[in-house]
């Protein structure tokens, strides 16, 4: 099924005037009414947009078997995107990919560009983001690097709970540019256990929520870093209800925009958002629209900063791979404009208290428990005997989770990762429920 916008009643009235008919009946007029009559649409019970998507998506797949319901996290998460982004990707004015060269004939991309800078901000808590750039895993080493340039240091600390595969990005960066990266444990809580700073430090590294789930306390970090950066890599939703890291003295906010409007499409494209402190805006990587007026004082936009070596000196760029995931960029900005503030918020609590009621009945199931007592958002790892046996015995009743090797490199060889989002419905935790529980 191809999301759609249906027109208003409004709309319907204006088209049916300008062509001259006085409703829409009257533009089958010519189909004999026996016919008409045999073939009219039955429709469907009063449901929101999102019922009706997963009712006909369920119709459709009817002869292809039955779908794998995700319950996966690990980074990528499968929330629900609303018909107009799909509607504004598809607009020529919009949907170029490329640097606006000319900005007299971009004015649609420098203006999307310039919103999503905007929100970037608004949520992260910073005063100045860039249009994007490839993917969360390499804003985070782009973020490492430019702490390493206002700083000199060439020591990183990075958390062990860190996710697997932004650590390898970073590991590659970080060996090209001959700095080293010193390993911060997790405790109990599965919360960051940072005793103190190594001489030598660039930067401090926080993912928020982590690799594990669990959200991190933020406070006082900043403070005890001196110099050092504070960099926060963030899941964007979940900074629609908890307190953003600008507020505790972040120096660099990055993180993965997949969410925020973008599909789970076998890996990819992704979007790497990337915010900072207007102190560091000479440092950033990327490029930033900015907002002016013509000679006739009209509102317009214009590419106000680019650091890439193809506009530069080569000795002055910060980056020479940093073109960004425009149209991932512009997904994610009809995204945050259409939900709004009350409906990220509303996304995110729902996430929230559904993977909060799934855990609490996870944790009932004898031989299951939670990983750790830190408080988590809408991830948590749960630990078990036989965790392969248990992912496939979810994947029997038609149910994905990651597979439990994820976690090995964070240390944990006795358990798994669930995820829940808004999309996921009282029908399939039970499900969920009713495959652990082997019924």
């Amino acid at each position: 099924m191809n999301p759609y916008l249906p027109h208003t009643a409004a709309d319907i009235r204006a088209m049916l005037e300008a062509i001259g008919v006085p409703d829409v009946d009257a533009l089958f007029s010519d189909v004999p009414a026996a016919v008409r009559d045999r073939y009219r649409p039955v429709g469907l019970p009063p449901h929101d947009e999102l019922w009706v998507q997963r009712h006909l998506t369920g119709l459709a797949e009817r002869s292809t078997g039955r779908r794998l319901i995700p319950f996966l996290g690990g980074g990528l998460y499968d929330h629900y995107i609303p018909p107009v982004v799909g509607h504004i990707l598809s607009r020529s004015e919009l949907s170029t990919a490329y640097t606006p060269y000319q900005p007299e004939v971009s004015q649609g991309t420098l203006t999307w560009m310039f919103e999503y800078q905007t929100m970037i901000c608004e949520l992260t808590g910073m005063e100045v983001a860039n249009a994007s750039l490839y993917d969360g895993a390499t804003a985070l080493a782009e973020a490492v690097l430019m702490a390493h340039r206002a700083t000199g240091g060439k020591r990183i600390l990075v958390p062990r709970s860190l996710h697997p595969r932004a650590r390898e990005v970073l590991a590659t960066y970080a060996w090209g540019a001959g700095l080293t990266l010193h390993e911060v444990p997790y405790d109990e809580d599965g919360r960051l256990a940072l005793e103190g700073i190594p001489d030598g430090a660039c930067a401090l590294i926080v993912q928020q929520p982590n690799a594990l789930g669990v959200l991190e306390d933020l406070t006082g970090l900043k403070d005890r870093l001196g110099k050092a950066f504070l960099i926060a890599h963030a899941n964007p939703i979940p900074l629609a209800v908890i307190e953003p890291p600008g507020s505790f003295g972040a120096d660099v906010v990055v993180g993965e925009g997949q969410p925020l409007g973008n599909p789970l499409s076998f890996g990819g494209p992704l979007l790497g958002f990337f915010a900072t402190r207007m102190a560091h805006l000479r440092r950033m990587p990327g490029r930033v629209s900015g907002q002016t007026r013509d000679v006739d004082g009209k509102t317009g936009y214009v590419m106000t900063f680019q650091t890439r070596e193809q506009h530069i000196r080569r000795e002055g760029a910060t980056s020479n791979i940093c073109t960004n995931s425009a149209l991932c960029a512009l997904a994610a900005t009809v995204y945050l404009a259409a939900m709004g503030q009350e409906g990220l918020k509303r996304v995110a609590l729902l996430s929230f208290e559904r993977a909060h009621g799934l855990a609490a009945r996870i944790a009932r199931v004898p031989g299951y428990q939670l990983a750790f007592a830190g408080p988590f958002f809408h991830e948590f790892v749960v630990r078990c005997a036989d965790p392969v046996g248990a992912v496939a015995k979810l994947r029997r009743a038609g149910i994905a989770v990651l597979p439990p090797r994820v976690l090995a490199p964070l240390g944990i060889e006795d358990g798994f990762l669930v995820a829940v989002t808004e999309k996921r419905t009282a029908e399939e935790l039970d499900r969920f429920m009713s495959a652990l529980e082997g019924k």
